[in-house]
């Protein structure tokens, strides 16, 4: 695992057989040097690009892009919902803002830099 905030893997010379983007900044064409022959790029977060058109791009590199909404399964659904009712998972909050604040919300997400998710509370 390598933290985007204080290396860029890009740059050293090395090559990975998955790259996993989470934040929406290592899209394919940035990343394409960088995975092994064969290499999987997952698309977590990403743009129009990203999404749609980085899948193609890569085959004909050589590469597998996974991207898009995943598929939910309606027994995957039940099994998060026993999950979280027995509070086994405990979620990652970067900030909360209240509504009135949705645009500072909007910025945090932008950043690149959150740590989690960043959660909206609607009323008291």
């Amino acid at each position: 695992m390598i933290d985007y905030g204080s290396a860029d893997f890009t740059a050293n010379g090395e090559t990975y057989d998955v790259i996993v983007d989470t934040v929406g900044n290592a899209g394919y064409s940035r990343v394409r040097r960088s995975l092994a022959k064969r290499g999987r790029l997952l698309v977590v977060l990403g743009g129009f690009v990203d999404l749609v058109l980085s899948p193609l791009a890569g085959r004909t590199g050589g590469h597998r892009v996974i991207a898009g909404p995943a598929i939910a399964r309606v027994e995957d659904v039940h099994r998060l919902a026993e999950i979280a009712a027995a509070r086994a998972f405990t979620p990652v909050i970067d900030q909360t803002y209240p509504l009135e604040r949705i645009v500072d919300a909007h910025h945090r997400v932008a950043t690149g830099r959150k740590r989690g998710s960043v959660v909206v509370t609607v009323g008291a």
